[in-house]
Order: structure tokens, then sequence, then C-alpha cells
């Protein structure tokens, strides 16, 4: 499925399921991976493939306690690559010899910024949230799918020992 600007005058395409049949199903992402791995080595038609996953859950995994350093901290990283995006685009287009002043000057304006940013949002939210994590979607199982005319082909394709 291709991803298209919301922008663009067509209509976005549905998403589906893939259709055909099922050539094995693995408990980890990286061995799905492996097997189509091993089909492309042989030649066929990857097109052809589809790893789904099932049994979705969510695992968020608690990283360590925010504090108002660590907001700081975070906000004023963010700030600066900001700042530097806008110090880059005045250097860009500023034709004075002091332009390479400008890209230090909106790097240290964008983390100031981006710390007092980080500091009022932490103080807003603080009693809600207090911890870092970081957030994934993760697959109970993972089926590949095959067209079913090439079905036969994959199976004999991962039969041989010479497809590892």
């Amino acid at each position: 499925m291709t991803n298209q600007s919301p922008l663009s005058g067509r209509a976005r395409p549905v998403p589906t399921l893939p259709r055909g049949d099922v050539l094995g199903t693995y408990d980890t992402y990286f061995e799905a991976q492996a097997v189509v791995d091993r089909l492309a080595r042989g030649n066929f038609e990857v097109k052809q493939v589809a790893i789904v996953g099932s049994d979705l859950k969510t695992v968020e995994r608690v990283t360590g306690k925010l504090t108002y350093g660590k907001a700081a901290g975070a906000g004023a990283a963010s700030g600066a690559w900001l700042g530097l995006f806008f110090g880059l685009v005045l250097f860009i287009f500023t034709t004075t010899p002091n332009a390479v002043l400008y890209v230090g000057a909106a790097i240290i304006i964008g983390a100031g910024f981006g710390m007092l940013f980080g500091i009022v949002t932490y103080t807003i939210n603080r009693r809600t949230r207090d911890f870092t994590s970081t957030h994934q979607v993760l697959a109970g199982r993972y089926e590949i799918i095959v067209e079913p005319a090439s079905l036969i082909k994959a199976q004999e394709l991962l039969a041989r020992p010479d497809a590892h």
C-alpha cells in the first residue's frame, strides 16, 4: 500500500488484508523475515508475499522517572534542533559575512525556548505522568501469505536444502 498525500486529488486506497494461502506461521517477525529472504534468494517473485501479524498487543516499557531536569533537557534538545533548522535557513538566504553567527544564535534561542516549553509541559502534566517510556505494538504470531498460484513453487523452494 502506498501512502498518498492528503492534499492529492485522488482518493486513498482502503487498507485490506492480503488474500492468499498461508505458507507458514512463525512466532517472531525475524523468523518470518528470514523465510521471505530465503524466497528472495531463490528468485521467487516476492511481490506475491505478505507478512501478516496477528494477536496484536501493545507494550509500554517504563524507562525511568521523569524529573524537571529530564524534561528541561529533552525540551532543550528538541528546541536546539529546531533552532539549527531555522539558523541554517537564515544562513542560506543571508548574504552578510556574519551569517554563521545566526546559526549559533538560533540554536541557543531554540534550546532556551524548548527548555521553557519542556518545563511548563511537565509542570502541567506532573501528577498524571511522572515516568518516561517507550511504546511498541507486537504481534503474537506472523503468517506468510502467498498468492495461491505461487504456493507450490514457494513450498518447493523452501524444501530445497540449498535455499537456506
